[in-house]
């Protein structure tokens, strides 16, 4: 799958992975030594998250039902929990940096490609 933000006209995830199961959002990206790049990681239904576990730093993503960003979490270091993001039904997670690379805010717009979304 492949995440677009379309109000910044920029690539945030070219090669993206779904986890909407029990299992698949509980191991989110736990096991994994880092992210490559133009990767990413679309929690649903998530509203909150955390790097308990992890190995490396990541940027979150929190999208509402119409995937508008709503929150944005850059450089979450391991072992941290997130504030629960009541408007979020989804969270991306990308590589560290992404979110200032890419200059993506609250209010940008998404849209995803590919997948079962």
């Amino acid at each position: 799958m492949k995440i677009i933000n379309q109000t910044k006209n920029t690539v945030l995830v070219s090669n993206g992975m779904l986890a909407q199961t029990f299992i698949t959002r509980a191991k989110g990206l736990l096991g994994r030594k880092f992210l490559e790049e133009g990767s990413g990681l679309l929690i649903r239904p998530c509203n909150q998250i955390h790097s308990i576990g992890m190995k490396f730093a990541f940027d979150a993503v929190y999208l509402n039902r119409d995937l508008i960003v709503c929150h944005i979490e850059p450089e979450i270091k391991p072992g941290r929990i997130t504030r629960l993001v009541k408007e979020a039904r989804s969270v991306l997670e990308v590589p560290a940096g992404k979110i200032a690379a890419t200059q993506t805010q609250v209010g940008d717009q998404l849209q995803i490609k590919g997948g079962n979304y």
